[in-house]
């Protein structure tokens, strides 16, 4: 969430940056700013109210004691009458800090500077590309006919116990699952990211807290009895961990790590762009999360993308590095990069994770803040990236590694799976 002094201080500004994500931010930042100017002119009535009413109250004991009486009972009458203002002033600043705060969380993050002008994912900036594309046989297959000849993913089934989305992974394919998670979390936790098990289930509060709500609501899967939502990403559970929290200046920089099944309802269509793996609606991802203060936030984003990079990398999946445009980034976001590798059999680019600076918009919704080395409180910056989502690095695994009879597994993982290859 943008904060009131930005908008009141830059408001062109703020406009302008908007722009670069495609909003039109205008009509709300006048509003906002009106409704502003309202909630201090109403504060310092009521102040002003509240102060003059103690005085005139501090005034009937001793006009009392005097046996002046009917003065006595014109100040409380008088009182009174301030007690009424005072109630119809905080009626009246209730109502106008409600508008207020429903138009603020209809802004976007801005954007930074590196953040290139565009609408679509068309406009994005390959800034980086790793590992060759493999050449497959004439009789190659794609993951989803892989995964039922070796008898390791099961789509059907998952239809049968729940729906669509929801595959069912069998023998090696759970092992290589179980396999891709312990490595992720192995490698973010050999470079200093605390390990956290996080509920999978949060509350408003907490979907409020990253951005989540009222943005994406249905995106989210609603438990309505009790009100809780399936996270959508570790992200929202881990950074709320940090709600309402004053860190102090020395306890930076805080890393994060943790695994956790993800829930989406992802807005589906036909064909190979969502067949198989490649969209699901549970699925499984390891996800990082820093606090940083603001002025070391940008190096700290330089090292999750080094080590993202270093993970996929170590896969031998053939990968590149993008930088979003302002239309193709999320609400919340300050920049991202995403990360994709190419699903040989598929013959495309599979977005496998997102790194993004977040800078004050979350910290702001949190309430997370630092005391300086001066003594003063101010908003930390959030940072969080996939480290890796699961479905489509399996998906490109499986394609990218078949052989006629097998598929092999990389090597870095075999540790992990206990296994060289699927046959």
């Amino acid at each position: 969430m943008l904060t009131l002094k930005l908008l009141r201080e830059n408001p062109e500004f703020v406009i302008a940056k908007l722009a670069v994500k495609n909003f039109d931010a205008r009509e709300i930042v006048e509003k906002i700013n009106v409704l502003d100017q309202n909630r201090r002119a109403l504060q310092t009535e009521l102040d002003a109210c509240l102060a003059e009413q103690k005085k005139k109250a501090a005034q009937i004991g001793g006009l009392m004691k005097e046996g002046k009486r009917e003065e006595a009972d014109a100040v409380k009458a008088e009182v009174a009458a301030l007690k009424t203002r005072s109630g119809e002033i905080e009626k009246t600043s209730e109502e106008n800090n409600s508008e207020l705060n429903s138009l603020l969380v209809l802004l976007p993050n801005l954007p930074c500077d590196q953040v290139p002008e565009g609408k679509t994912a068309e406009d994005n900036v390959v800034v980086k590309m790793g590992n060759e594309i493999p050449e497959l046989g004439e009789n190659n297959l794609p993951h989803w006919d892989l995964a039922k000849k070796y008898d390791i993913i099961d789509f059907d089934l998952g239809v049968k116990l729940t729906g669509a989305g929801f595959p069912v992974y069998k023998g090696k394919g759970a092992r290589l699952q179980r396999a891709l998670i312990n490595y992720f979390l192995d490698q973010n936790t050999s470079v200093g990211y605390l390990e956290v098990e996080p509920p999978v289930m949060v509350n408003e509060a907490s979907g409020f807290g990253t951005g989540q709500l009222p943005d994406k609501e249905g995106q989210m899967y609603h438990a309505t009895v009790d009100n809780f939502y399936l996270v959508p990403t570790a992200e929202v559970p881990v950074t709320n961990i940090y709600r309402d929290v004053i860190l102090g200046n020395n306890d930076f920089p805080v890393k994060m790590t943790a695994y956790t099944p993800c829930f989406r309802r992802e807005a589906g269509s036909y064909g190979k762009d969502v067949r198989g793996l490649n969209r699901l609606h549970q699925f499984d991802k390891v996800e990082i999360v820093r606090i940083e203060k603001p002025e070391e936030s940008y190096a700290a984003l330089d090292e999750m993308i080094a080590h993202v990079e270093k993970l996929v990398a170590s896969l031998g999946l053939p990968y590149r590095i993008l930088r979003l445009c302002g239309g193709d980034m999320s609400f919340t976001s300050a920049i991202t990069y995403d990360f994709e590798v190419y699903s040989a059999a598929q013959g495309r680019w599979l977005e496998i994770s997102s790194v993004s600076n977040f800078e004050s918009y979350q910290a702001n919704r949190l309430k997370l803040r630092y005391k300086d080395a001066d003594g003063k409180v101010q908003l930390a910056h959030t940072l969080n990236g996939s480290s890796l989502a699961l479905p489509r690095v399996v998906a490109a695994l499986l394609e990218n590694n078949q052989k006629a009879d097998r598929i092999e597994i990389p090597e870095v993982l075999r540790p992990y799976t206990g296994f060289d290859y699927i046959d």
